[in-house]
């Protein structure tokens, strides 16, 4: 009898035994996604980066902390920033990043997420600082890539890598505004001043060439008065100024003298 109720409880001992193994398992286990990695520490120390699947993390002696490794956009709010020709202007921009060695990302930097945000603000009003304004509203592409190079070489102790920055606005005072905008009014009306004075010479040397060939031709200043004749007669005016060419008057004077 005794034999009896000691092997029942060695089986219920056993029993009991495999179910807290297995909920001690089951608790442990942890997933990472494909896009995330994990950052595993043990006893507090860093023991290695662990890669997409179901993890074990046992209790009280580890820890896993997950990092997302996908492409995030940082929207920079808009900042005020003096350019290099003391004029006032706000800018915002969109920051894109990711993590590209996740236990830097952890053990390097408290917040990666802030600390980028941070950085982004003070290098975009740095470079601002260090271009005029026509540069500024002329070249975005150049500074948004002068502001991702000096953000990736910050950045790049916390395992981050720095994909893109793009300038979204440059917000000008208001009376800078009128000021560009008149600027951008005279300098139509000059081309337009221009363009006219062009043609314009082009159309004198046109008539300097059809008044030359005229004149060295014998009778051509006479057909072109017939063919002014014939056009005029199409005309439904009721005045006609007849102009008489200097050779009909100069062979008039011929005759007189004669």
């Amino acid at each position: 009898m005794v034999t009896l109720v000691y092997l029942i409880n060695q089986k219920f001992m056993l029993q009991f035994i495999i179910i807290v193994i297995a909920a001690i398992i089951l608790i442990s286990i942890r997933q990472v996604n494909q896009y995330q990695r994990g950052v595993m520490f043990t006893l507090g120390r860093f023991t290695g980066i662990k890669d997409p699947g179901w993890r074990l993390v046992f209790p009280i002696f580890q820890s896993m902390r997950k990092v997302d490794i996908r492409v995030k956009a940082v929207d920079v709010p808009d900042q005020k920033a003096i350019t290099k020709d003391n004029i006032s202007v706000g800018v915002n921009a969109v920051i894109y990043y990711k993590v590209s060695d996740a236990g830097k990302a952890i053990l390097e930097v408290e917040d990666f997420f802030f600390a980028v945000s941070q950085l982004a603000q003070t290098t975009m009003r740095n470079v601002v600082g260090e271009v005029e304004l026509d540069e500024l509203l002329a070249q975005r592409n150049k500074i948004s890539e002068r502001i991702r190079e000096i953000i990736d070489e910050a950045s790049d102790p916390w395992g981050i890598k720095v994909d893109n920055v793009e300038l979204k606005d440059v917000v000008l005072p208001a009376d800078m505004e009128r000021t560009i905008a008149k600027q951008a009014e005279a300098e139509r009306e000059k081309r337009a001043v221009i363009i006219k004075a062009q043609g314009e010479v082009e159309a004198a040397e046109n008539m300097a060439k059809a008044a030359q060939m005229l004149s060295s031709q014998a009778g051509a200043l006479h057909l072109r008065t017939l063919q002014t004749l014939n056009d005029l007669s199409s005309d439904q005016s009721n005045t006609v100024v007849f102009a008489v060419p200097l050779e009909i008057l100069r062979a008039f004077e011929r005759m007189n003298k004669k």
